[in-house]
């Protein structure tokens, strides 16, 4: 049976990072406590200046900027292309990262999961119109940029969601119509266990 929740900015629990040098608002996850254990997990964090990235060994993690002009990462020695608002970015956790902004603090949007245990579609959808797709994956997930986001699932309405809302679907076991009138992104969580 599918479970259908929408979380709300305003409720994000606060959490200090890994690394300790700086904190993250914690949208989601699928399970564990504090910073271990889990299988995907999405957050935003605050950077206000240039430094290193906690490490996930055993994690993959996708990385968009939100908010602020972007920031270059260097990764494992290697110099990524500026990373601007809403340009996605995927590394491994297990690398040696830090960033430095390119003019000022940044949000950004993070879905870090275990690729032993899940499979992973990110995109960035900017529907003006309804857009609609389909969708089969057991854990769906809309995030939105846009202060009113319209998502409806199948016959069953549809939700608004404000800026940086979550709806979250959990138990998915069919083929799913989906259709978004604003700015989101879209997350597609498939178990491979």
């Amino acid at each position: 049976m599918s479970q259908l929740k929408v979380l709300r900015a305003a409720d994000y629990p606060r959490m200090p990072w890994k690394n300790g040098g700086g904190s993250t608002e914690e949208i989601t996850r699928d399970a564990g406590e504090g910073l271990d254990g889990f299988g995907w997990r999405l957050s935003i964090a605050d950077i206000g200046e240039s430094g290193g990235f906690s490490t996930f060994a055993g994690y993959e993690r996708i990385i968009t900027v939100l908010q602020g002009a972007g920031m270059t990462l260097q990764v494992d020695g290697q110099r990524t292309r500026a990373l601007l608002p809403l340009d996605p970015f995927a590394f491994s956790g297990a690398s040696q990262v830090s960033c430095t902004l390119i003019d000022g603090p940044i949000r950004d949007f993070n879905l870090i999961y275990a690729p032993d245990r899940y499979s992973a579609r990110l995109q960035w959808l900017d529907a003006m119109q309804p857009k609609r797709f389909f969708s089969s994956a057991a854990v769906l997930l809309v995030f939105s940029v846009s202060e009113q986001l319209h998502v409806g699932l199948g016959n069953s309405g549809y939700e608004v969601l404000g800026r940086h809302d979550c709806l979250q679907l959990d138990g998915n076991n069919g083929l799913l119509e989906v259709a978004v009138t604003g700015r989101c992104c879209v997350i597609e969580l498939t178990s491979i266990r």
